[in-house]
């Protein structure tokens, strides 16, 4: 129903510390308004039902029976198949002994207790005074409860009541069964829940795919071994933090960058709530730094001291796409029976799809991160070509150059390997070749980039061999198809491939990661070279790095041409121009790359089936493409990319840049001759 994705919210309620039944009636507020914004999991602070600061009104029974009636009450508005899981914290008696503890309440019920392991007392902090560890601690916690349909006449002397529910201990319990149950059988209900209590506890929800989660408390983050992690290598993919962390200057980092780096670690989606406004400030602050983040990366972000409530849309499916990808991400099955699998049949419900989608997902949105990853991809590119020079001597190097902008990015980066060995930029050998489709601008763009860049110019025409080889195998040259096409490509591969032997230098790949995954490059043309530098990296980071060159060279008259390459529409400028101008663009033809790479980057990074890549796709490009346009070339995508494995099967050597790649040796070991059927059936349904 929803592709994968789930709704959940960290959400902190502005309390009254010791006054339960207000609390709660702040809780329930919050976890309709939740709701009603169609979330299925939300998590409150630690000990919100009391308040964290209690200090040692924990030790007074009073507090905690209101804060187990309290927790009844919460249940009550959401016992009406309300499809929504809410954590609550709170102090709780087990076993004689007091516990910090987290409740799972999901239709009417406490579907169990999970108790804090870590209990700090350095600092600020001294639970120790009144909680113990609940680290190995597993049993189940005896509920004990009438529902009265009369709430004005109290059976019980002393017992707390809200509303209509009365909470007691097995005394009262024992008394009133005894006493009252028949006399009053047709307005009471006595009842009795044994929940499962200890931190062994996995709730999975049993009408997902893949949505397990756990829960730990503050601390337990904070330690070197957080339960967390046990949990997920069991098959928790979400965890929930309820924490009251205080606020210090510059803590809020420091625990940001702990749910950030633990929710990678684990590879799991992780909610954490944190304590706020209502909190007593006798000697601490709390800010209500709510964070939502999914393996590694922040989803979403309160702002501090606002009480804000937080929104994701976890998206389960890559979690699990992951973990499966990740051959180091060992599961515990051995150990499964160190855990409890609480089931929960919590039914999916459609919601408002809030997740922003980047429609560029290989570029960084924020500048300054942008420029840093152009920087880094430039290095890598350089960095790989510096060492097959050094490794082979060369200290030439053969770029065919075409004034486009694969082959301006190829020849810089060759240009900044040179400059990085000491070797005299003379040593690149720039070719042009034009021929049929060449323009003028295009070709003049060549002739002044090398120029600027102070590399050596070779010049050959290729209209005169092509007529020649094309009337050799009796080819009309008047029939402007792939022969004709194609034979060009091979006659300016064939030359550069000769240059280099001339100057005992290496030729060097201009073809990008867009043009390998679709299959546009002529077999044994554009298709080979000696070391392809760009072969890793996607066409709509290649315009990022070019413009970022032109921003940070110093060289005015390379920049200006840098800038009208970028302006220059993509074409492999192979069928005769029209009044001058390019007549063959390949976007016209294949597709827009803008839509092509984002294909590509959900495809192999996270091997999603096609109606999701379909979504997503609709999601990012609402207002730019239509639904069909997308659908279109979304099935062209898959043809080619399935129909052209055999010229990925043999690619020149080049350096991986980012998460996804198509290198036969690295990242995509496919078959040739695997069928694109069932993909396409996907799409038709």
């Amino acid at each position: 129903m929803n592709n994968g994705f789930i709704k959940v919210a960290a959400a902190t309620p502005k309390i009254k510390v010791g006054d339960c039944e207000y609390n709660a009636k702040k809780i329930c507020n919050l976890i309709e308004t939740v709701y009603n914004n169609g979330t299925q999991l939300v998590v409150f602070p630690e000990l919100c039902i009391t308040g964290y600061t209690a200090s040692d009104l924990f030790l007074q029974k009073s507090m905690l029976d209101k804060a187990m009636s309290a927790l009844l009450r919460i249940i009550v508005p959401f016992s009406e198949d309300k499809e929504i899981i809410s954590i609550v914290g709170l102090p709780m008696i087990f076993h004689d002994k007091l516990y910090n503890v987290a409740a799972v309440v999901y239709d009417g019920e406490i579907m169990g207790f999970v108790p804090k392991s870590h209990i700090p007392n350095y600092s600020e902090f001294y639970e120790a005074r009144h909680f113990s560890s609940g680290a190995g601690i597993e049993g189940y916690k005896d509920i004990y409860y009438y529902n009265l349909d009369d709430e004005d006449e109290p059976i019980v002397a002393g017992s707390y009541i809200i509303k209509n529910f009365k909470l007691g201990s097995k005394a009262e319990y024992d008394e009133y069964d005894d006493e009252y149950d028949d006399e009053y059988d047709d307005e009471i209900e006595i009842g009795q829940d044994s929940v499962p209590f200890g931190t062994n506890l996995l709730f999975k929800c049993n009408h997902f795919d893949n949505f397990t989660f756990a829960i730990e408390i503050c601390e337990d983050l904070w330690v070197a071994n957080p339960p967390s992690t046990g949990y997920a290598l069991a098959g928790a993919t979400v965890i929930a933090n309820l924490s009251a962390s205080d606020e210090t200057i510059g803590k809020d980092s420091y625990r940001r960058s702990l749910v950030s780096g633990q929710s990678a670690r684990t590879v799991s989606a992780y909610i954490y709530a944190d304590a706020g406004e209502g909190e007593s400030t006798t000697d601490l602050v709390f800010a209500a730094h709510n964070i939502i983040a999914e393996n590694g990366t922040i989803l979403a972000e309160a702002e501090k001291f606002t009480n804000e409530i937080v929104y994701a849309d976890i998206d389960l499916d890559k979690l699990a796409s992951e973990r499966a990808r990740l051959t180091t991400f060992v599961p515990t099955r051995d150990a499964e029976s160190e855990y409890e699998e609480i089931e929960i049949e919590l039914e999916e419900r459609k919601f408002v799809f809030d997740r922003k989608i980047d429609n560029a997902p290989f570029v960084p949105s924020n500048e300054l991160e942008r420029e840093k990853r152009c920087e880094e991809i430039l290095a890598i590119q350089t960095m790989g070509l510096k060492k097959r020079l050094d490794h082979t001597g060369c200290a030439h190097a053969v770029v065919g150059i075409s004034g486009g902008l694969d082959s301006t990015l190829a020849l810089l980066v060759t240009v900044r390997a040179f400059d990085s060995l000491g070797l005299d930029r003379k040593g690149i050998i720039t070719v042009t070749m034009p021929g049929f489709g060449t323009t003028d601008r295009t070709y003049n763009n060549a002739l002044k980039m090398i120029e600027a860049l102070g590399c050596t110019l070779k010049e050959v025409n290729i209209a005169e061999a092509v007529e020649l080889h094309l009337k050799q195998i009796g080819h009309d040259m008047n029939r402007h198809d792939i022969t004709y096409e194609n034979a060009q490509a091979r006659q300016r591969t064939y030359l550069l491939m000769d240059f280099a032997n001339e100057y005992n230098g290496m030729v060097i790949g201009t073809g990008d990661m867009s043009e390998l995954a679709l299959g546009w490059a002529t077999y044994n043309g554009d298709h080979m070279s000696m070391y392809g530098v760009n072969a890793g990296v996607p066409k709509t980071l290649v315009r990022h790095l070019v413009k970022y060159f032109a921003d940070t060279t110093e060289e005015e008259e390379l920049a200006k041409v840098l800038l009208d390459v970028l302006d220059t529409p993509v074409s492999p400028e192979l069928l005769p121009p029209k009044d001058g101008k390019i007549s063959q663009k390949t976007e016209d033809l294949v597709g827009p790359y803008q839509l092509h790479d984002f294909f590509l980057y959900y495809i192999l990074r996270f091997g999603y089936a096609p109606k999701k890549v379909l979504f997503l796709a609709q999601e990012a490009f609402h207002g730019i493409y239509d639904n069909e346009t997308i659908l279109k070339w979304l099935k062209v995508f898959y043809k080619r990319f399935f129909s052209q494995q055999f010229k990925r099967s043999c690619l020149p050597d080049g350096p991986k840049v980012g998460t996804v790649a198509v290198s036969p040796r690295g990242d995509l070991r496919m078959p040739s001759d695997a069928c694109v059927r069932e993909w396409l059936e996907e799409l038709e349904k």
